[in-house]
């Protein structure tokens, strides 16, 4: 896999702009060129669409949208970027940042009422970072869900997607301009495709164990919750092009992740009361205050494992809106227990262990203080029986650096210079999030895949 500069050959079919990966970032950016009245095709290495998008909950944060306005929340750019500059400590893109709150509400619109893929206001995640509620999702709440809608919108417009289509190479000139690619079958043949412009949404370099261990050493045996198409092939193409790789120590992780069942379990559990203990039956952590570097703290208990603790009432919530969660129950991940000590024999930890810290919460809760960690849980009801447990240990989810982009999406060089003609959004472009785990707000990872995914695909159908 590489760039081949000679020679050139001569491609018997081109087409004007070329994406490769068929996750949320390429499909939009495909509709996005379509939208402009180029032709397009997009190349998916996998028999059928899944990746990153599937594997996630579908949720896309966004600023000024039509949503947003119908439940009368004001937001605006400026908001938006103040949370990420206070997220992650004034080390982010505050550029990019801007960019991702001018074009992801109308993005979102322009998806629901130009192409039919509805994205609702969700309140089950307030807050978190965010100063607003900006995280929409599919009616269905999952990422396979989303990714449907957008396959079923590039059908209808026509679209191609060719699947087992593996990108092995780019050919490109001295000058960085890409020329084509040469694409690999699962058979073995090969065929040469040319285009006037790329779009690289390959997403990141999560399933890359090497380009982990040299950029994010610390989650290198950790587990890794994503796809393992994501070999981080874009940003290496880049890279041998000349590219800047930006914030390529950040990342998404999860603190969630059912041991061994490997399912995520849903936040809001632990939004709407409940708590984690280590293997001991101790808090350890303010729950809410990172969700995606709760990881971090997790994997540093004994054994890397914890326990999420909460009760049947939201649990029998959960069961109505989330996937996951009734893919625990399928799995026999959740013990459930009338009593506190039941759950904690069930769960093999120190008598009074999970009540003691229950008693603690409570008590706070009572005095109209933040408990020991900080955490306040004033307005949530306390957790009454039957009560119940997962264990979860943490994980690697989704890359966060990548290559730097300017404000149409286009790949710029280390010098400051932009490639002639290549496009990155999504996994394969930088974040919002800093260079660190503790810098990611809920829903940017998909924010910047639909976000960037428009912009590049409008700009690369304008060359």
């Amino acid at each position: 896999m590489g760039i081949i500069h000679d020679p050139i050959p001569h491609f018997e079919f081109r087409v004007p702009v070329l994406v490769v990966g068929a996750g949320a970032c390429g499909l939009t950016a495909a509709l996005a060129a379509h939208d402009e009245g180029r032709e397009v095709l997009v190349l998916e290495r996998d028999s059928r669409p899944w990746g990153s998008t599937s594997m996630s909950l579908g949720a896309v944060c966004a600023v000024n949208s039509t949503e947003q306005r119908r439940h009368g929340i004001v937001d605006d750019v400026e908001t938006f970027v103040a949370d990420v500059l206070r997220k992650t400590e004034g080390r982010a893109d505050a550029r990019l940042a801007a960019l991702v709150g001018r074009e992801s509400g109308a993005t979102l619109d322009w998806l629901a009422d130009t192409h039919r893929v509805p994205l609702l206001l969700d309140f089950k995640w307030t807050g978190l970072g965010h100063s607003h509620p900006r995280l929409h999702i599919p009616p269905g709440r999952n990422g396979e869900e989303l990714l449907a809608l957008l396959q079923n919108a590039c059908g209808r417009a026509g679209i191609e997607i060719m699947t087992d289509a593996r990108v092995a190479d780019l050919y490109a000139d001295q000058s960085g301009r890409v020329h084509g690619v040469r694409i690999e079958r699962p058979d073995g043949s090969e065929e040469l495709l040319g285009c006037d412009a790329l779009v690289l949404a390959t997403c990141g370099f999560g399933g890359n164990h090497a380009m982990i261990a040299r950029h994010i050493p610390e989650m290198a045996n950790a587990k890794y919750f994503g796809h393992e198409g994501n070999q981080g092939d874009g940003i290496l193409w880049g890279a041998a092009l000349g590219a800047d790789l930006v914030d390529m120590t950040a990342y998404q992780g999860l603190g969630t992740l059912a041991d061994p069942q490997q399912v995520v379990v849903p936040h809001p559990l632990m939004i709407e009361g409940g708590f984690l203990t280590n293997v001991r039956g101790e808090r350890f952590t303010h729950e809410l205050a990172n969700i995606s570097g709760m990881c971090v703290p997790v994997l540093e208990q004994p054994q890397g494992l914890a326990w999420v603790v909460f009760d049947d009432r939201r649990h029998r919530t959960a069961l109505e809106h989330s996937v996951e969660q009734r893919q625990l129950v399928e799995v026999g991940a959740v013990r459930r227990a009338d009593d506190w000590s039941e759950l904690e024999r069930l769960c093999s930890v120190p008598a009074g262990s999970f009540a003691g810290e229950n008693a603690a919460i409570d008590q706070a809760r009572a005095a109209g203080k933040p408990d020991r960690f900080g955490r306040d849980f004033a307005g949530l009801e306390p957790l009454a029986a039957p009560y119940c447990a997962v264990r979860v240990t943490g994980a690697l989810f989704h890359t966060q650096g990548g290559l730097r982009v300017d404000d149409t999406a286009r790949v710029v060089r280390t010098d400051g210079t932009l490639l002639p003609n290549l496009f990155a959004g999504g996994g394969a472009a930088q974040s919002i999030s800093g260079p660190a785990v503790t810098g990611y707000l809920p829903a940017v990872g998909l924010a910047m895949a639909i976000t960037l995914g428009r912009v590049a695909g409008r700009h690369a159908a304008k060359l």
